[in-house]
């Protein structure tokens, strides 16, 4: 039998053991402290107004919420530092995306000055944002200063 793969929690941030033979088969495997299916890629996930509360205010982690619409070109230059943001901290920060065109409720709610607009969320609540496309290294320090502080 081979070595297990370590699949961290996005929803609760539990580190689950999953046979890889499992994984062979295309089994998409749950987690075993909230029964949340665990997602493989550690990829950003898409939430709207309808999904929202559940999704980022219901979240036992933080939530990096990245408020975006599909016709903004730093927007588009964000995604792919997000999508390595997320596979990073899979288990410690969940990465969220929000398309402001289509959910203008939320997208209300945190009265954005502009696009991209990424939010860090803890229970629900905004401990900081940050305005702009910015570099990795820029996020991921924003990032733990902002979980160290708040």
């Amino acid at each position: 039998m081979s070595e297990p793969k370590l699949i961290p929690c996005g929803a609760c941030g539990a580190t689950n053991r999953v046979p890889l033979e499992r994984l062979a088969q295309h089994q998409t495997p749950k987690c075993g402290r909230c029964g949340e299916l665990l997602a493989l890629d550690g990829m950003p996930f898409p939430v709207t107004d309808a999904t929202f509360a559940a999704e980022v205010e219901g979240s036992p982690v933080p939530v990096l919420l990245d408020l975006w619409a599909p016709w903004c070109g730093p927007c588009r230059q964000l995604a792919p530092i997000l999508e390595h943001l997320a596979a990073e901290l899979a288990g410690k920060v969940r990465v969220a995306k929000l398309n402001t065109d289509e959910n203008p409720r939320t997208a209300q709610r945190f009265q954005l000055e502009g696009i991209p607009t990424l939010i860090l969320l803890r229970n629900g609540h905004e401990l900081d944002r940050l305005v702009g496309l910015a570099p990795h290294a820029d996020i991921a320090r924003w990032l733990d200063q902002t979980l160290t502080s708040g």
